[in-house]
């Protein structure tokens, strides 16, 4: 069985390479990372992929703008997405109505991000 693709979009470096970190060893997935929404989206695009953990509050492209672009690509449109967000108890409704399968809010715990990961796509992966 080959491992589950996710690609994690997040401006902030150390946050990017502590979840892959976390996901990869304790997930078993395969991780790539995007520095900005753009970047992400093109990944998204060219990537086969499992999942996506998308950072609500980006310079330049936001959370809300890339999720919208994902989901108005039929490439990408399918694809779960977790956020990741540092505001808690505060999610704009458009999100919940582009259809995250979750939410995990900073700062996280990194022994646990992987099974909370998991949780969260539980229907999709």
């Amino acid at each position: 069985m080959t491992a589950k693709r996710i690609l994690v979009i997040d401006d902030e470096e150390d946050i990017r390479k502590l979840i892959q970190t976390c996901l990869e060893i304790m997930g078993g997935w395969q991780v790539i990372t995007a520095a900005s929404g753009s970047e992400g989206i093109n990944l998204a695009q060219s990537e086969q992929l499992d999942a996506i953990i998308l950072d609500v509050m980006m310079p330049d492209v936001d959370g809300l703008t890339t999720l919208k672009k994902l989901r108005f690509n039929s490439r990408t449109r399918s694809i779960p997405v977790v956020l990741l967000t540092a505001r808690r108890g505060f999610i704009d409704k458009q999100f919940t109505e582009l259809g995250i399968k979750g939410i995990l809010n900073k700062p996280f715990n990194p022994l646990k991000i992987a099974e909370e990961v998991a949780a969260a796509l539980s229907s999709s992966i």
